[in-house]
């Protein structure tokens, strides 16, 4: 598979770009960390001083609008975002905060598609929460 510009995956998705947009965008793509917003405007903020926590926050919900990125909801605390947009689940580390990306072959997730009653679902989340490999290891050592 051809990666493809983030330029031109912003028009894929009816995205017009622009150059904070490029740099939200980029800054998802690269960082696999689901920033929260905030997160994102204190990385870009230096590189691009006119960057407001507005841009910042219109971006991320046009790019989630277009299914350029997805919004996670997996901490009631933070809203944090995700440029990978195929199917995958979640795990929130309760211990150390963070969210890693589940492959969706390793993990029952549901597709979106028809669902029982005749609905139809555009997107579909699984969320887990319990503890990550590295703070288990930390647990178990003390």
């Amino acid at each position: 598979m051809t990666k493809i510009s983030t330029y031109d995956y912003l028009l894929e998705h009816r995205v017009k770009p622009s150059v904070q947009r490029l740099a939200v965008m980029e800054y998802l793509q690269q960082h696999h960390t689901h920033p929260t917003a905030d997160e994102i405007y204190v990385h870009l903020v230096n590189k691009i001083p006119t960057l407001s926590k507005t841009t910042v926050y219109n971006t991320l919900r046009l790019l989630v609008e277009q299914g350029a990125a997805r919004m996670l909801t997996i901490d009631e605390h933070n809203v944090c975002f995700d440029a990978m947009v195929e199917p995958h689940a979640h795990l929130l580390c309760t211990a150390c905060g963070t969210v890693y990306d589940l492959p969706v072959d390793q993990v029952p997730v549901a597709a979106p598609g028809v669902l029982p009653g005749g609905h139809v679902a555009r997107e579909a989340s699984l969320y887990y929460r319990g503890t990550c490999a590295d703070c288990l290891r930390r647990q178990a050592g003390n």
